[in-house]
């Protein structure tokens, strides 16, 4: 199983810039996308922005040009630069992981989520 530890949320104002971290620990054969998600009160939880581990990233329309994801192999942690943020950046941001667990000859493909982090902006 893998465990995922955020950090990083808070209050700033608009046009302001924010560093979220998320940690992965635990046992896995390798782990193969990190990212981040988010969920702002009343919608649905959608993708802000994804690295493989081959670090192709991906990217919500809505942040392009103003979040970079970024990701330590070695380190098992994804980072999210967070700059320009607009009030409508407010929302809950949760880690996200997709890993794979050997048993034997067997792979196993797993998802999991860090517990979310807040991330607040002020007009």
């Amino acid at each position: 199983q893998v465990q995922l530890v955020e950090s990083g949320g808070g209050l700033v104002q608009a046009g302001g810039s924010l560093r979220l971290s998320c940690a992965a620990s635990g046992t896995f054969f390798r782990i193969n996308s990190m990212g981040w998600y988010r969920q702002a009160p009343g919608k649905q939880r959608e993708l802000v922005a994804t690295a493989t581990s081959g670090l192709s990233l991906n990217y919500a329309d809505s942040v392009k040009g103003r979040f970079t994801v970024s990701r330590d192999n070695a380190k098992n942690t994804v980072y999210l630069q967070m700059n320009s943020l607009k009030p409508e950046d407010t929302a809950v941001y949760y880690c996200n992981a997709k890993w794979t667990e050997r048993d034997n000859l067997s792979l196993y493909n797993l998802e999991g989520w860090g517990q979310g982090t807040l991330v607040t902006v002020s007009s």
